[in-house]
């Protein structure tokens, strides 16, 4: 199934909000040593999807470059947080599974 622009910058906003929550709940666990990655990947992918969604809703020239750059981020970002035994690592994790998957998709 082809994903369509709509629907990629849907994931995208999704997944920026998982990562912004993931990033502040990783603020208060109790190893914030521990989770510095995370919230540092969960930082960075939020500003990425959410460029992303912007250039798609512009319709830029340059969306499909930020697309891939999107799902590369995306997939590292859910790697990070499937280390973490964190609820709210594991719905980011698929939060930006399923939003890498999308942006691959639309770019098919």
């Amino acid at each position: 199934m082809i994903t369509t622009v709509r629907e990629c910058i849907e994931s995208c906003y999704t997944c920026a909000a998982a990562c912004d929550y993931c990033a502040s709940s990783c603020l208060n666990e109790p190893d914030i040593d521990m989770m510095r990655n995370c919230i540092k990947i969960d930082i960075e992918c939020a500003a990425i999807c959410r460029l992303a969604a912007k250039l798609m809703s512009l319709d830029s020239e340059y969306h499909k470059q930020q697309c891939r750059l999107c799902a590369d981020i995306c997939r590292a970002c859910a790697e990070e947080c499937s280390r973490h035994k964190h609820e709210h690592c594991k719905k980011c994790a698929e939060a930006c599974r399923r939003c890498a998957d999308s942006c691959l998709r639309m770019l098919a």
